[in-house]
């Protein structure tokens, strides 16, 4: 398979707020390999290819003959591996999301044939519960692990605490309302900093992250508060939120791994 081939096929494109696009893609001759919920694949376009009309004018343009890659977080399961879904976010300035958003169903591009990433929950006990706490396109990593993950009905309780700007912004939210109505040990708290922007009023809750898990909303939901004793929490998003978060967590005894302790019940994606 040569370095610049496209090897993928665009087979679903999902633009579901401007500048927000759920992308799936499938090899085209190959098999997926195995991956872990979590992971992230890299995907690539070559410079020549257009730009989405909407994104800023190209600042020093790559090589004509330059392939541009990016890795992604996977949103779909990791069970069914006939394709890969990614949920993105344009950057208009950026030299890959605006090539990404142009692409149209049936248009090719590179896919990474190797996957990589250790922010999953395959080391979390099974008898342990799950806090998935995300903004924006943190998010996608979390859809993998809820779709290869998430029991309905088990014993291990699921939560997703997202935030975004807008309510429009809260990408895979009629999933997760659905997962919330038909599966008691799962629950789905969207939250939105900018409520007074909504064209009609919103119900939900409304400030930061770190303001909502504060006001204890899975408590009301799981009926117990999360604890280090039998929670693990996994944050991923904008990186101030992400601190910030474990600096509140931390305050509960939330710990991330480290050199004096074998695990920690905290799991961080740093990626922006």
């Amino acid at each position: 398979m040569g370095k610049y081939e496209l090897n993928a096929i665009v087979t679903q494109r999902i633009e579901i707020a401007p500048g927000l696009l759920i992308l799936r893609v499938a090899p085209d001759g190959w098999k997926l390999p195995e991956f872990a919920a979590g992971q992230f694949a890299v995907l690539g376009l070559p410079a020549e290819a257009k730009r989405f009309p909407f994104s800023d004018e190209e600042n020093g343009a790559p090589p004509p003959d330059r392939l541009i890659r990016r890795a992604y977080s996977i949103a779909s399961s990791s069970v069914d591996r006939e394709y890969l879904e990614f949920y993105v976010v344009l950057m208009r300035s950026g030299a890959l999301t605006p090539r990404l958003f142009a692409l149209a169903m049936g248009d090719r591009v590179w896919l990474g044939s190797k996957f990589s990433g250790v922010f999953t929950i395959d080391e979390v006990p099974p008898e342990r519960h799950v806090v998935l706490v995300g903004t924006g396109t943190g998010l996608a990593p979390y859809m993998s692990m809820l779709r290869t993950h998430l029991v309905c009905g088990g014993t291990r309780h699921f939560a997703v605490l997202h935030g975004a700007r807008h309510s429009w912004d809260l990408g895979y939210r009629g999933e997760l309302e659905t997962l919330d109505r038909m599966c008691p040990n799962f629950s789905y708290i969207a939250c939105i900093s900018r409520p007074q922007e909504e064209d009609a009023p919103w119900g939900g809750e409304a400030g930061y992250i770190q303001d909502v898990w504060r006001r204890q909303p899975i408590k009301t939901r799981w009926g117990f508060q999360p604890t280090p004793e039998d929670t693990d929490i996994f944050v991923c998003g904008n990186p101030d939120m992400a601190e910030t978060m474990v600096d509140v967590i931390g305050e509960e005894g939330f710990r991330e791994p480290c050199k004096k302790q074998q695990r920690g019940n905290v799991h961080v994606e740093r990626y922006w």
